[in-house]
C-alpha cells in the first residue's frame, strides 16, 4: 500500500534535514499544502546541557520564518511534567498567534502520552478541526518520531561536546575531525588568565570550597568573554585560554573587544570579592594578559586518546606575560600588538624580557590599574 506523500516524506526524505528549523519549516508548509488552517508550529526537544534543558523551534506560517527559543534550568531538573511542560513555551508562543487554538502532540506512539518526554509538536491552528485534519496531525507527529529521533540525538551530540570541548572544538568533532592533524591557523587576540595564589588556596580551603571558587572565578572570565564575541578555547587548571578571532573585521575590533572583556571581567570579580568578604572567604586574585597574533588550533595525542589545544609562539607569550603580572603588582598587561590596534588609551610599562622569549616585550596595561 502506498504512503500518502506526506507521510512519505517523513519515512524516506527528512534524515536529510540539516537541523530541527528546516524540519518544522518543511513539516508545517506540507500540512498547509495539505489543506490544514495552520498559523505556527512549534517543536521542542530536551537537551542534555548544564544550563539549556530544552530547544523549542518556532515556526510562522505566514512569514515561514523560524526562531529559537531556549528553556534553561539545571540538568535534569525537567521534573514530573514530562513532555507536557516541556512544550510550554511552544504552547504560549502559538496561543500568543491570536487562534486561541492549539493541538500538540508527543512524537512517538500514542501510548507515550504527553508525560513521556519526547521531542512535543504543537501546531496553532486558524479555526476549529474537523476531526480527519485532526487525525492527519496526530499521524504526522507519530511518523515524525524516527527523523525526530535522529535530529534529537544529533542536538544532544552537539550540546554534549559544546559543553565540554567549546564552540570551535565541537564544531571540528561534529565535522568528523577524529584524527591527529596539523589543525587552523587562526589570528586573533588571546586571552589567558589564572588565579594567583592557587595552590596555597587549594590547601586552605575544603576541596568544594576550592571548587567552588574556581566555578565562581571561570564564570566571572568566561561570561565576559562570550559578552563580547569572544571563544573559551579551554580551561587549564585554575587558567583560561581564550580567544577573540579577527576574521574578516579590523583588529582594532578584535582589540577593543578583547579590552572590553577584561573590563567586565575584572568588575565581575570585585563584585564576587565582596560577596566572599561578607562570608569571610579571602578575595581571589588574578592576572590576565592580551596579545594579538597567529596560533595553531590542532588536535593533538595518541592514536587512541585526542585533545584540542592551541600551539605556537603567541600562545606561550601570551602565558608568560600573564606570569609576569604578580612581579610588575598589575591584574592586566598587554603586548605592543594589541595596544598599537586598539583604540583604548593604554600606559606603557617598557620592554621586558618573558622566560623561554629570545626578543623583549613591550608591555603596557590599563589606565586605572
Amino acid at each position: 500500500m502506498d504512503l500518502p506523500a506526506l507521510f512519505a516524506w517523513l519515512v524516506d526524505e527528512t534524515s536529510a534535514s540539516s537541523g530541527p528549523d528546516q524540519f518544522l519549516a518543511e513539516l508545517g508548509g506540507r500540512l498547509l499544502a495539505d489543506g490544514l488552517p495552520l498559523a505556527g508550529g512549534a517543536l521542542t526537544l530536551a537537551v542534555p546541557h548544564p544550563i539549556i534543558t530544552r530547544r523549542t523551534w518556532l515556526w510562522r506560517a505566514e512569514t515561514g520564518a523560524v526562531i529559537e527559543a531556549l528553556g534553561f534550568g539545571s540538568l535534569g531538573s525537567a521534573g514530573p511534567g514530562g513532555g507536557r511542560e516541556q512544550g510550554k513555551v511552544g504552547r504560549e508562543w502559538l496561543a500568543g498567534l491570536g487562534t486561541a487554538l492549539v493541538q500538540e502532540d508527543v512524537a512517538g506512539p500514542a501510548a507515550d502520552g504527553p508525560a513521556s518526554g519526547g521531542p512535543v509538536l504543537a501546531w496553532a491552528v486558524s479555526r476549529p478541526l474537523a476531526e480527519p485534519e485532526s487525525a492527519l496531525l496526530h499521524q504526522a507527529a507519530r511518523f515524525a518520531a524516527a527523523p525526530l529521533a535522529g535530529l534529537s540525538s544529533r542536538a544532544t551530540l552537539g550540546a554534549l561536546l559544546e559543553a565540554y570541548l567549546g564552540r570551535r572544538s565541537a564544531a571540528q568533532v561534529l565535522a568528523g575531525r577524529s584524527r591527529r592533524e596539523t589543525g587552523e591557523t587562526i589570528r586573533a587576540v588571546l586571552l589567558f588568565g589564572d588565579l594567583r595564589g592557587f595552590t596555597e588556596l587549594s590547601e586552605s580551603m575544603a576541596p568544594e570550597a576550592v571548587v567552588a571558587a574556581l566555578d565562581a572565578w571561570f564564570d566571572r572570565i568566561a561570561g565576559a568573554v562570550h559578552a563580547f564575541g569572544g571563544e573559551v578555547l579551554k580551561f587549564i587548571g585554575d587558567g583560561v585560554l581564550a580567544i577573540f578571532p579577527i576574521g574578516e573585521r579590523p583588529p582594532s575590533v578584535a582589540c577593543d573587544a578583547a579590552l572590553s572583556a577584561v573590563a567586565a571581567a575584572r568588575a565581575g570579580m570585585a563584585h564576587l570579592d565582596q560577596a566572599r568578604g561578607r562570608h569571610g572567604l579571602p578575595s581571589l586574585h588574578f592576572g590576565l594578559a592580551l596579545h594579538l597574533g597567529d596560533m595553531l588550533w590542532g588536535n593533538v595525542g595518541t592514536a587512541d586518546r585526542l585533545d584540542f589545544t592551541a600551539i605556537g609562539p603567541a600562545v606561550n607569550l601570551v602565558s608568560r606575560l600573564e606570569g609576569l603580572c604578580r612581579p610588575l603588582g598589575r591584574s592586566v598587561l598587554v603586548t605592543g600588538t594589541v595596544a598599537a590596534e586598539t583604540t583604548t588609551a593604554l600606559v606603557p610599562l617598557g620592554e621586558h624580557l618573558l622566560r623561554g622569549i629570545a626578543a623583549p616585550c613591550a608591555v603596557f596595561t590599563l589606565p586605572e590599574e
